[in-house]
């Protein structure tokens, strides 16, 4: 069985999310971050990183919330969370789970801290730009791959989520205030963040 140790209000909520998408039993260990759980040597042992999200599948470790993303689509392939290899849209379907780490989170942070960075010189290019292309993606939805949810409209979702309702660092464009109303109305992450809420 799935193993999920997580703690609120960090990028627990994307995997919490994406694990109710899947639609598998799946055990919750929760870490509490103030009291330094999260850099017990049995956790390091899980992530050496001393950072939640961590999943554990059996013997195997998964770090990192798009890669618990990348890996519960895989493993619960009934679940219907990623095109399987071959299909045209597996492409599209990679791109947009790489393109949150690599772009939107990097975008986020300059803004977050104010940091100028030259379009050429940034690994993200420009920060309207890299939402021009989450606009034009979701505009056509209702999601990225058109028709079908996957596991990249939970890590793209959520980070819209966060970057538009929580942090205030994106300005809410009617096509992507439209997305993340639609990810926001899901079952899976209404269970998601009620699960947050009650922190078990």
């Amino acid at each position: 069985m799935m193993k999920l140790y997580w703690a609120p209000h960090t990028r627990s909520l994307r995997a919490l999310w994406v694990l109710e998408e899947a639609g598998v039993s799946y055990e919750r260990v929760r870490l509490d971050l103030s009291a330094g759980e999260q850099k017990s040597a049995e956790f390091r042992a899980i992530n050496p990183m001393a950072k939640v999200p961590a999943l554990t599948d059996g013997p195997l470790a998964v770090a990192e919330s798009g890669a618990i993303c990348a890996y519960v689509a895989e493993a619960v392939p009934q679940a219907g969370l990623a095109p399987p290899v071959g299909d045209p849209a597996r492409g599209r379907y990679l791109r947009w789970l790489f393109f949150s780490p690599g772009c939107i989170e990097q975008a986020f942070l300059a803004k977050f801290g104010n940091v100028q960075l030259r379009p050429e010189s940034a690994g993200f290019g420009d920060f309207d730009r890299v939402f021009d292309l989450v606009e034009a993606a979701v505009a056509t939805g209702p999601w990225l791959l058109g028709e079908k949810f996957s596991a990249a409209d939970v890590i793209i979702g959520s980070d819209l989520y966060f970057g538009i309702d929580i942090f205030r660092l994106v300005p809410s464009r009617p096509a992507l205030r439209a997305y993340v109303d639609r990810c926001l109305a899901r079952p899976a992450l209404h269970r998601a963040k009620a699960i947050e809420a009650a922190g078990v």
